[in-house]
């Protein structure tokens, strides 16, 4: 059988931790700042854990 090929685009928007779970970036961090709150914006900075169903399909996305 033929290599798994990897999902590139999945392989920019998450990192696989040491414990083997998925972090990714929030989204809404881009474009259209001026109207959201200083609270808001600092809370996007953080990474985010996948959910057990996002986590799913990263893996798949993901084979290595």
């Amino acid at each position: 059988m033929p290599k798994i090929k990897t999902k590139r685009a999945a392989a920019k928007r998450f990192k696989k931790t040491g414990t083997g779970k998925f972090v990714h970036f929030k989204p809404c961090k881009s474009h259209l700042l001026t109207h959201k709150t200083r609270k808001r914006k600092r809370n996007l900075r953080k990474d985010k854990v996948a959910s057990e169903a996002m986590e799913r399909q990263i893996r798949r996305m993901l084979p290595n």
